[in-house]
């Protein structure tokens, strides 16, 4: 495949941006049978793993090489069924639950990503080097069964009912779709509350776009970046978020999410140490050490402050527009960090994405003395 095929390819991931869609429907539309016997929760799920399931074994008996567009389909089908168990997933914890469980609850599920994305990045690469692409494919679709087992032996969360079902289509578009809307809007300060959910993690995002070209450039090998980044780096996340659950737990959520906030902004610093120091490995490993184990603590406490800002009656859709809101940084905001860094140079570029998080934070303190977080799970 061309690097242009490959580069457009990630297209495919587009759904996780725009999951809140159809998350009104995840939300409040029964299936038939699955609904009645699970729940609405389990029901979704598990139909949605198994055909999740089927999915990702269907990529595997494709060839790029003579029918791409069946490869495309079936990845595009993957991405779909994966962004809507996002929905399911997320609402479920967050339902299940209590408000001062959430922070533990957000490193949780940092810690089950990485686990994921370790066996279906490195475990797919082995398996696959071993038994083909096929058989890699047979066996991360068989690892859907994880998720099915434990949807089959957990129970429902429990939900708030609505007192009088809609009993037209018409009601139910304004209870199923504009009312989780109509909930974020009526909140005290709903638009600072947006305006932080965008710009919390920006400086992050900003730094960690141009962190591969900068390592390059500074005379670093590929084995160098792998063995400190890949390895240590995801110890060092792993770590990271379970200090940030602690430190919910410990000292409340808008404190810690200002702690994490104020020390994953100064870990960019690290960055402008290693551009005046050029290589050098020890400040490698202590940068990369330092920014994910903050990164990692931002995450969590972040999680954390999305999910208790959802209203327990909209819980998927709401989740799944501040989900999609704070991955705006990621997306669209940090693509121009490389122009930055050519016009200034890396030493000044990292500065400057260290500033790029001050506004959020300031956002932050001020939400946090104007507009007191209230349990919207309640």
């Amino acid at each position: 495949m061309s690097l242009k095929t490959i580069g457009f390819a990630t297209l495919i991931g587009t759904a996780y941006v725009f999951k809140f869609l159809w998350a009104p429907l995840v939300d409040r539309l029964p299936l038939p049978i699955l609904t009645q016997r699970l729940g609405q929760r389990r029901g979704w799920a598990l139909l949605v793993q198994v055909l999740l399931a089927c999915a990702i074994f269907a990529v595997g008996r494709t060839d790029p090489a003579t029918g791409l567009a069946l490869t495309v389909a079936a990845a595009v089908c993957v991405a779909f069924l994966s962004a809507t168990q996002d929905i399911i997933i997320d609402a479920m914890r967050i339902e299940i639950l209590k408000p001062e469980q959430q922070g533990i609850g957000a490193a949780a599920t940092q810690w089950g990503y990485r686990g994921g994305m370790l066996a279906s990045g490195a475990g797919a690469l082995y398996a696959a080097s071993f038994g083909g692409w096929a058989a890699a494919y047979t066996i991360m679709a068989l690892l859907m069964g994880v998720g099915i087992v434990s949807v089959l032996m957990m129970q429902e969360p429990n939900r708030p009912q609505d007192k009088t079902p809609p009993q037209s289509v018409g009601a139910w578009i304004d209870t199923a779709v504009v009312g989780p809307f109509r909930d974020m809007m009526l909140r005290d300060g709903w638009w600072l509350i947006l305006i932080v959910v965008v710009l919390y993690k920006f400086g992050d995002a900003l730094a960690g776009v141009m962190t591969s070209p900068f390592y390059v450039q500074t005379g670093f090998s590929k084995i160098e970046i792998a063995n400190i980044s890949k390895v240590f780096g995801v110890i060092a996340t792993l770590a990271g978020v379970a200090a940030g659950g602690a430190l919910i737990l410990r000292v409340g959520l808008y404190p810690g999410l200002l702690v994490a906030g104020v020390l994953q902004m100064l870990s960019n610093l690290m960055y402008v140490l290693l551009a005046v120091a050029g290589y050098n490995l020890t400040i490698l490993t202590a940068t990369i050490g330092i920014e994910n184990f903050t990164g990692g603590m931002g995450s969590a406490a972040f999680v954390a402050y999305l999910s208790l800002l959802c209203n327990a009656r909209f819980t998927a859709t709401q989740y799944a527009l501040l989900s999609a809101l704070a991955a705006v940084p990621q997306r669209i905001l940090s693509a121009w960090g490389g122009v930055l860094a050519e016009a200034l140079g890396w030493a000044p570029f990292f500065v400057v994405s260290t500033a790029a998080a001050l506004p959020g934070l300031l956002l932050l303190v001020y939400l946090m003395r104007r507009f007191p977080l209230t349990d919207k799970s309640a």
